[in-house]
């Protein structure tokens, strides 16, 4: 049989470090367990109003939701692995209020990235993964069914085949600008919609800042309704 890789045995032994549990021992118990929060701008996306523990989440459109959906979570303690994005940004998550401190980084598994995010899955609450590019549905279903075992919360930044829910990002309007294309830009309205299986099987639209004029997550202004004429 083949060795393990290196870094796959190196990522295995994390759970073995001071402070470092499995997603299972580091669950709260209490009637919101199977979920992880998340900022109240983002609750009305998700059914719960949380990340259910066990499920895979595919964001399109904005990495900075994918850092904005971690913010909550790691601040009420859980610890979070983010692997295949090199060039992560933690100025930025620090901004939208990442607690950087519960966060390891793998910037590049290489060609191990399914023993790489396997070990990530077996011991942190909340794994995100870069754009996977040419990941097959049978490996996707394989991790999928590895995130419900642990109780981790998979979010792919990207597509991922038979995601339980999908988030899109899209109406982009930055602010600041003046007319002539001078200022500072202060703010980014985006709408975000959410669909995915069961509860979420009824799209979800929700307008955010993102980011807000003080570079964190806002709540946005709901669009203005269309007066459809009728006769009569």
């Amino acid at each position: 049989m083949r060795e393990p890789a290196p870094d796959a045995e190196l990522l295995a032994g994390l759970t073995a470090i001071p402070g470092v549990g499995t997603a299972a021992q580091l669950r709260e118990p209490g009637p919101d367990a199977e979920l992880l929060a998340v900022l109240p701008p983002l609750a009305a996306l998700l059914p719960g109003g949380g990340l259910r523990r066990g499920s895979t989440v595919a964001v399109r459109g904005a990495r900075s939701l994918v850092l904005a959906l971690l913010a909550a979570a790691t601040r009420n303690g859980s610890w979070a692995a983010v692997t295949g994005l090199p060039d992560l940004g933690l100025a930025a998550a620090a901004e939208l209020g990442v607690d950087l401190e519960r966060i390891a980084l793998v910037p590049d598994p290489g060609a191990e990235l399914v023993p790489v995010v396997s070990a990530l899955v077996d011991g942190f609450d909340v794994v995100v993964l870069g754009p996977a590019r040419g990941l097959a549905p049978e490996t996707a279903r394989r991790l999928a069914g590895r995130v419900r075992n642990r109780g981790t919360v998979l979010l792919a930044a990207g597509p991922w085949p038979g995601a339980d829910l999908e988030l899109q990002v899209s109406g982009r309007r930055w602010h600041g600008l003046t007319q002539d294309g001078y200022g500072h830009l202060k703010s980014r309205e985006v709408l975000a919609t959410s669909r995915g299986r069961g509860a979420a099987a009824r799209p979800r639209t929700v307008p955010l800042q993102l980011p807000g004029p003080e570079g964190a997550l806002a709540g946005g202004a709901a669009p203005p309704r269309r007066l459809v004429e009728v006769a009569g």
